[in-house]
Order: C-alpha cells, then sequence, then structure tokens
C-alpha cells in the first residue's frame, strides 16, 4: 500500500510500504477515506517532539471504511464508517480508570505511538474507532476529532448565557470554537493575524475580527488557540477582573506571565488537552454544521501531494482551516 512515513525532524516521505499487519482479536482494518493535517502534524515534523517511534505513518484525524474485523469488535461490520479516537492512553492509570485518557500522564496519540490515517488502510483496536452515521460525507466524518477538541476547548472555557467571547487565533481549533460559540449565541471577537482567514472566518462563523492594538476587550472569556507567548501575555493583560483563560495551543515559547495580575485579579488559567467526552457530542454536531464546513474545507488532496501540504501550511498560505488528503481518491461517500 501506499504510506507516508516520517523518518525523522523535516522528513516525511510518501512510498509504497508492506501491507498492513494480520489482524488480532478485537482489530479492524479500516481504508481511509479522508485525513486531515492537524496543528500537532506540524509541531512533529518541524521537532519530533512527541514521537515515540521512527518511521512511523502520522495522522490523527481520519475517517474510512472498515474493510475487515477479527473476533469481537464491538458490532463494527465491513462496510461500516468510522472515525478514530485520536487518544493513546495507558489504560492503567488513574485519569485513565476515571475515564480521563486526556490526561494520562503517558497520553500518546495515533499516528504518533502507532500508525496513523496518512496511509491508504490502517489496522487499530475497535475501541479506538467511533461509528459514523451511513450517510455523514467521510469529508466531515474526518473533522469529528478537531470538533471534539474545540467543543472540550469550549466546555472548559463555560461562557455565561450571551457573554462575548474573545477568541485568539483562526485555525482549525480557533475557527471551529468560533464556530461554536456561534451557534450557542456568543458574540465572538476574533484574534486572527492571516487577514484572508480572518474574512472566511467572519464571513462564515460570523466573527468579528480583533485587533491586538485594542485597549480594552470588555469580556471575561478568553479562548487562546494560537499557543504564542505574545498573545498570552495579551490575554492576562487584557482579561477583565475575575475572567477566564483557556489555553488550547501547543507552545513554542515560554510566555512570561505576571502572576501578581493573575492573583490580584483573580483570573483563571485552564489548559486543554485533546478531548474528554465530547467526540459523540462532535459527530451528533456535524450534520447542522455540513456547509459551513465545507467552506472551511481545502481538499481533497491525493496522498502523493502530502509534503507539499505541509509545505504550504508551515508557510502560512493556506487560508481555510483544514487540509483534507483522500489517499485512496474520492468516492460517493466522500
Amino acid at each position: 500500500m501506499l504510506a507516508a512515513r516520517f523518518y525523522g525532524i523535516g522528513d516525511i516521505r510518501v512510498m509504497p510500504t508492506e501491507p498492513s499487519p494480520e489482524l488480532k482479536e478485537g482489530f479492524v482494518r479500516v481504508r481511509i477515506e479522508a485525513a486531515g493535517i492537524c496543528g500537532s502534524d506540524l509541531h512533529n515534523f518541524r521537532t519530533g517532539q512527541w514521537m515515540s517511534r521512527c518511521p512511523v505513518t502520522p495522522g490523527h484525524e481520519f475517517s474510512g471504511t472498515v474493510t475487515q474485523t477479527c473476533g469481537d469488535c464491538a458490532g463494527l461490520v465491513s462496510g461500516d464508517h468510522v472515525v478514530a479516537d485520536s487518544r493513546v492512553g495507558c489504560g492503567h492509570c488513574a485519569s485513565c480508570r476515571s475515564g480521563q485518557p486526556n490526561v494520562c500522564r503517558t497520553l500518546g496519540f495515533v499516528g504518533e505511538v502507532c500508525d496513523g490515517g496518512f496511509a491508504q488502510e490502517v489496522v487499530l483496536p475497535a475501541t479506538q474507532l467511533l461509528q459514523l452515521p451511513a450517510d455523514m460525507p467521510l469529508r466531515h466524518g474526518a473533522l469529528a476529532e478537531p470538533l471534539a477538541v474545540a467543543l472540550h476547548a469550549v466546555h472548559r472555557l463555560a461562557p455565561t448565557e450571551g457573554a462575548r467571547v474573545v477568541v485568539c487565533g483562526g485555525g482549525t481549533i480557533g475557527g471551529l470554537a468560533a464556530l461554536i460559540l456561534r451557534e450557542r449565541g456568543h458574540e465572538v471577537s476574533l484574534l486572527e493575524r492571516n487577514v484572508g482567514r480572518q474574512a472566511l472566518l467572519q464571513n462564515i462563523a460570523g466573527s468579528t475580527p480583533l485587533s491586538a492594538d485594542e485597549e480594552d476587550w470588555e469580556t471575561h472569556f478568553v479562548l487562546d488557540a494560537t499557543g504564542a507567548a505574545p498573545v498570552i501575555e495579551l490575554a492576562c493583560q487584557r482579561v477583565a477582573p475575575g475572567g477566564r483563560v483557556v489555553l488550547a495551543g501547543l507552545f513554542h515559547q515560554k510566555p512570561q506571565i505576571d502572576f501578581n495580575r493573575i492573583v490580584e485579579r483573580e483570573i483563571e488559567i485552564l489548559g486543554v488537552s485533546a478531548f474528554a467526552d465530547e467526540m459523540p457530542q462532535a459527530i451528533a454536531l456535524i450534520p447542522k454544521l455540513g456547509e459551513k464546513l465545507d467552506a472551511l474545507i481545502s481538499g481533497p488532496h491525493a496522498l502523493q501531494d502530502l509534503p507539499q501540504r505541509y509545505e504550504a501550511l508551515l508557510a502560512g498560505t493556506e487560508i481555510r482551516l483544514k487540509t483534507l488528503i483522500a489517499p485512496n481518491g474520492t468516492s460517493s461517500a466522500w
């Protein structure tokens, strides 16, 4: 089969590989129909930070069709449409046992600790898959995972009804969070330096552009999806006393935060690690967002074009929120 293989920092190759392994009890073979490029894929490409093995096939945001099962696979059968639960917890720590694998101390992800979705097929435990409605376009199904992350970020933020929310960053998570918040009746101000993406989200999600030079954000709720130290520093300076800042981005620098300001103004700072139980909620939400999601998708792109898509995303030339790869081409289910 054809697969993308990550060999080390800056080195990803699309090449013929050995067929996926034979199935073990409880495992499922999935033909990949749509796979999204995540910011963490790009972070790993640049730093290799979370890769526990090399070479490995990246990709944790994907949907596909079950082609083979072995033994008890939680009711999954050939022909079912599925999406991957990206999280791989240890299974035995206190967090995993309490149903919170997203805060497992040794949390890994599909595409990092095992082969992922940038390939024509993948073999995973049935427990790692969720079934999609048969009539859901598989391009939309591939967005279930990042939509679950955005939902978790919104749930952590927990803005009061009708409150104005400032979202920092209009990438996949920030953009989807803005869309969710607008659907829930919130006014959303979006801090995003990419003018094209800012305009796209203003048109599709109904967010209002926000300038970093604006002095008073007049909000108690800030959701950051940039992971940029200067943005977090600015958010902590501008959020209202008693406000809440939720961090959903990946950091490349350590912010210089004035913790006296946090103490004196009783500001809450909360983190977001992947998602908790939001995947089923995301799947249920997708039909309502279908047309808007299509406006945020770039693709389908061929698997052979993956390295070029990485380059475009790293260069910041892609305006749309999610770049989708179709490893097997498109079908009527796309």
